[in-house]
C-alpha cells in the first residue's frame, strides 16, 4: 500500500518547513506567491491532492444540523471575467444557459461569481450554503485550490488544471477538427494552415492536435511548432488582425498562400475573413475558411461560415449531471466527459482554386 503523502513529506521534498507547506495549502498569508506555487506543484506531483480528505480545513465551519444537506439548494458557477468569459458571450453565455436550465429542472438555484482574485473569492465562498461548484472556462489554480481545500465537489467545463484534480466536460475538439480537416482534404485541398494561438486554451491545443493528426495521416507536411500563425496574440480583442495581415501580404508576395485556412474558433475565422476580403481575396473562390464553435455570428458572415457546432447548452447540462453524481458518489473515479460536435457545412468552403 502506498504511503500517505503528508505535509512533512512535501516539506522534505522542497527543503522548506512544514509550517510553510501548511500555510501555502491552507491559503493563509505570510508565504510569497512563488513559494506557494512551488508547494502546490510539489503537492500535486507527490499525489497529495488525490488522497481522500487531504485538503486543509482552514475555513471554520459552523456546526451543522441533521437537515443541513437538505438546506443546500444552490450551485456556485464560477466564471472569472477574463478572456471574454461573460454571460453576454455568444459561446460562454450558452453554456451558462445550459447549466441554469438543468439546475432549474432539479429545483436548484445558481449563484454566478465572476471574481478572479483569490482573496475576494474566499470572502464570497460559503461552502455551507452550496452543493458544489461548476467552473466555466479558464480558472486559476489558486482559485481552484480554495475550492478543493474545503472539499467542495466541482466540475470544470472547457478547462482542466494540471495540479488540481476534478471532473471535466469538453467538446470532442480533437476528433471534430480531424473530421473537418479530412473534409477539406476530401474536397481537394492539399495546402492547409491552422490559425490561432495553440497555447491560449486546452480546447485550442486539442483542435490543433486534431488538425495536425489529419495532415500526418494523409502524409502531408504540418506547420512547425514555432509558426507565427500558431502563436497569435490578441485572441480576446481581435488585435491579431494586423499580424495576420502582415503574414498574408508576405504569402501573397511569395505566392505561397494556402488554399484553406483552418481557424481555432469562429471569432478568428470571421476576423481573418474581413482581412482577406479587404486585401482583395475571394472567399471561397481563392481561399476557403473554416471556424469552430458555431456561434450565432457564424451564419451572418459573408459568406456564411463552415464550422463545427459545439453543443454548448449540452455541455452545461452534462456538467450539472456530473456534479450531482459526484455528490452522491464522492469516491468514484474522476471523469473527463467529451460531448460530440458536428460539422456545419456553409458557403465559406469549396474546392481549391486552379
Amino acid at each position: 500500500m502506498a504511503k500517505k503523502v503528508t505535509m512533512q513529506k512535501i516539506a522534505d521534498h522542497l527543503g522548506v518547513s512544514k509550517f510553510v507547506v501548511s500555510k501555502s495549502l491552507s491559503g493563509k498569508g505570510g508565504v510569497n506567491e512563488t513559494t506557494r506555487e512551488r508547494v502546490i506543484q510539489a503537492a500535486s506531483q507527490l499525489g497529495y491532492f488525490t488522497q481522500k480528505n487531504a485538503y486543509v480545513q482552514s475555513i471554520k465551519r459552523p456546526p451543522q444540523s441533521a437537515d443541513s444537506d437538505r438546506n443546500k439548494q444552490s450551485v456556485l458557477v464560477l466564471m472569472p471575467n477574463i478572456r471574454s468569459q461573460t454571460q453576454d458571450s455568444l459561446y460562454w453565455g450558452k453554456i451558462v444557459d445550459g447549466i441554469a436550465l438543468a439546475l432549474d429542472q432539479e429545483g436548484l438555484g445558481m449563484v454566478i461569481v465572476s471574481e478572479h482574485r483569490t482573496d475576494n473569492f474566499v470572502n464570497i465562498l460559503n461552502p455551507n450554503g452550496l452543493l458544489g461548484l461548476i467552473g466555466v472556462g479558464q480558472i486559476s489554480t489558486s482559485l481552484l485550490l480554495e475550492v478543493h481545500r474545503i472539499g467542495l465537489p466541482m466540475v470544470l467545463i472547457d478547462h482542466e488544471d494540471p495540479l488540481i484534480p476534478s471532473d471535466t466536460v469538453f467538446a470532442n475538439n480533437t476528433d471534430s477538427m480531424t473530421r473537418l480537416s479530412n473534409h477539406l482534404m476530401g474536397t481537394g485541398h492539399t495546402e492547409l494552415h491552422f490559425i490561432g494561438n495553440i497555447r491560449y486554451s486546452r480546447s485550442f491545443r486539442d483542435r490543433w492536435i486534431g488538425f495536425r493528426s489529419a495532415l500526418e495521416e494523409n502524409g502531408m507536411k504540418t506547420p512547425a511548432g514555432d509558426d507565427e500563425m500558431l502563436q497569435l496574440e490578441g485572441m480576446d480583442d481581435g488585435t491579431f488582425d494586423e499580424s495576420f495581415k502582415q503574414w498574408l501580404q508576405r504569402r501573397k508576395k511569395t505566392k505561397s498562400l494556402p488554399t484553406a485556412l483552418v481557424c481555432a474558433n469562429d471569432f478568428i475565422a470571421l476576423t481573418i475573413s474581413d482581412v482577406l476580403k479587404a486585401e482583395g481575396f475571394a472567399i471561397p473562390g481563392e481561399v476557403s475558411v473554416t471556424g469552430f464553435d458555431n456561434i450565432e455570428d457564424a451564419t451572418r458572415g459573408v459568406p456564411p461560415l463552415t464550422t463545427v457546432h459545439v453543443p454548448k447548452e449540452a455541455m452545461g447540462r452534462a456538467a450539472v449531471e456530473k456534479l450531482l453524481n459526484r455528490i452522491h458518489n464522492p469516491a468514484a473515479p474522476l471523469e473527463k466527459i467529451l460531448i460530440a460536435a458536428d460539422i456545419v457545412h456553409r458557403d465559406s468552403v469549396t474546392g481549391p482554386r486552379a
